[in-house]
C-alpha cells in the first residue's frame, strides 16, 4: 500500500468517531449554554421573584376591588361609598362645597 492510501484509510476510520465527538460536544454546549441550560437557571430565579412581586401587587388590588364590590352590593349599599360614586359620575355637589381635584399618587 502506498502512503497516500494508508492516510486515506486512517482518515476514513477516524471520521465516524470524530463526528460522534463533535455531536457530544454540541450537546454538552447546549446543556450548559442553551435556553434551558445551567446558565439560564440564575435568570429564572430573578424572573420568578419579579413575578411574585407583581402577583402580590395584583392580589392586593384584587382584594381592594372585591371590598368595593362588597360595599356596592344591592342588598346593603354603603351610603358614603354610594354618595362618593354618584358625585364622581354625575358631578353633583352643593353650592357651598369646594371640590379640590387631586392627582393619584404615582408609584415609584
Amino acid at each position: 500500500m502506498t502512503q497516500r492510501h494508508k492516510f486515506r484509510k486512517s482518515m476514513n476510520r477516524a471520521a465516524g468517531p470524530a463526528i460522534a465527538v463533535m455531536v457530544v460536544l454540541a450537546m454538552i454546549g447546549y446543556i450548559i449554554f442553551g435556553p434551558t441550560g445551567l446558565y439560564a437557571w440564575g435568570d429564572y430565579g430573578q424572573s420568578v421573584e419579579k413575578k411574585r412581586v407583581i402577583l402580590s401587587e395584583l392580589a392586593k388590588k384584587q382584594s381592594e376591588l372585591q371590598n368595593r364590590v362588597n360595599l356596592l352590593d344591592r342588598r346593603s349599599v354603603d351610603p358614603d361609598l354610594a354618595e362618593e360614586y354618584v358625585r364622581e359620575k354625575l358631578g353633583a355637589y352643593h353650592q357651598d362645597e369646594y371640590i379640590i381635584p387631586m392627582e393619584p399618587t404615582a408609584k415609584p
